[in-house]
């Protein structure tokens, strides 16, 4: 068999989401270890925070974007997909950037920001390679706003690991995150609803048009005057909470798989109405509260199901998330509870509130990794090729 037709390698959410599902585990608890002083801090570049902060959205992050990105292209422009060789350097370059993150503090410099940046330029490369060649035959016409987005991760990722301007990545990195799962959230959710409860939810061009502009304008919200990003901030959360209005949540909210992602949109809100309160000069919640909202909210909550879904759809199998996919949801909504709210009520704990958060996510993807690799490994059971 060759290395293109071995299942690992056939489209890009299987390698991928056994690596995401690896780095889900051990990044955030190796992070609360690194926080509490039990475990010394990488022996690289940069800061603790900033490991940390580039391992959660490069690492973990684009894990999942990657392989998401990889699957959902193809099929938006109806086209055969990176495989085999491709995917195998891919996924090669993924490792090998954790590993300089880790330990690449004694690289030559040149060495260093070659591991560092072979795996986000060459998959977005790859990606825009894809949008920009089959564009005639592409089913969304909004994927434009992917030719925008994506180069920004580059530039997200060197502002985050630059000591001057950190704060202005980690804001950048979450904006653009915050743009992608938007898009497809708009996307899927639309699709779920109509497939399980035989319902259309709201979809009217200008307003989800509306939507985009905003959160893609806010991704540079660290350069804007406070008047105009409060402006902003205000505008999308409003559009956000008046769309989620007429998305049947009173439908959605009753499925524990498509709740999960009404409750990851809401998080999305409540970020922009932290973000707004910060803007206005409201503060007092312990540690960085915004920032993890969404990430244990919209990434956190989001991810394990979409993972799930993916998983099991683009395999062959029915779509039907049994007991182990809903405790594995479960765990996931115990860690925000624990990292998100038990802070605010009990913040004399916070180090035990990191470290309970982090072994919930270790628990939550070392079991949703022993769940999907076996099927991820497979052929597809339908019998297609990919």
């Amino acid at each position: 068999m060759t290395l293109s037709a071995k299942p690992l390698w056939l489209v890009g959410f299987r390698p991928f989401f056994i690596l995401a599902c690896a780095a889900g585990a051990v990044l955030p608890m190796l992070w609360a270890l690194i926080f509490s002083g039990g475990l010394a801090p990488p022996a690289g570049r940069f800061s603790p925070v900033q490991w940390h902060a580039h391992e959660m959205f490069f690492g973990f992050g684009w894990a999942v974007l990657g392989g998401f990105l990889l699957t959902a292209t193809k099929n938006w422009v109806q086209v055969r997909g990176y495989h085999g060789t491709a995917l195998v350097g891919l996924a090669l370059a993924w490792c090998v950037e954790r590993i300089g993150m880790a330990w690449g503090g004694g690289w030559p410099t040149a060495l260093f920001w070659a591991s560092n940046l072979v795996f986000l330029g060459s998959i977005v490369v790859m990606l825009l390679v894809t949008l920009l060649r089959y564009r005639r035959q592409d089913s969304f016409a909004d994927n434009y706003f992917f030719l925008l987005v994506l180069p920004a991760f580059l530039a997200a990722k060197l502002l985050l690991l630059s000591d001057a301007y950190f704060s202005t990545g980690a804001s950048m990195s979450l904006g653009l995150f915050r743009m992608a799962f938007l898009v497809m959230l708009e996307r899927t959710l639309t699709q779920f609803m109509k497939g399980v409860f035989q319902v259309d939810i709201l979809r009217r061009p200008r307003l989800d048009l509306a939507i985009k502009l905003s959160a893609a304008t806010l991704v540079f919200q660290a350069w804007m005057p406070p008047a105009l990003a409060l402006a902003l901030l205000v505008i999308l959360a409003a559009l956000l909470l008046y769309r989620f209005a007429w998305w049947r949540p009173d439908l959605g909210l009753r499925r524990l798989e498509l709740a999960i992602m009404y409750l990851g949109y809401l998080a999305i809100v409540l970020q922009l109405l932290l973000e707004i309160l910060a803007q206005l000069g409201v503060h007092g919640w312990v540690g960085s509260l915004s920032m993890h909202v969404f990430t244990f909210g919209a990434m956190g909550l989001i991810i394990p199901a979409m993972m799930v879904r993916i998983s099991l759809g683009h395999t062959g199998r029915k779509v039907v998330f049994d007991r182990g996919d809903r405790l594995v949801i479960g765990i996931m909504l115990l860690a925000f509870l624990v990292r998100i709210v038990l802070p605010q009520v009990f913040p004399a704990a916070y180090a035990h509130w990191i470290h309970l958060a982090a072994g919930a996510w270790l628990l939550a993807f070392t079991t949703l990794g022993v769940r999907l690799t076996p099927r991820l490994l497979a052929p597809r059971v339908d019998g297609r090729e990919h």
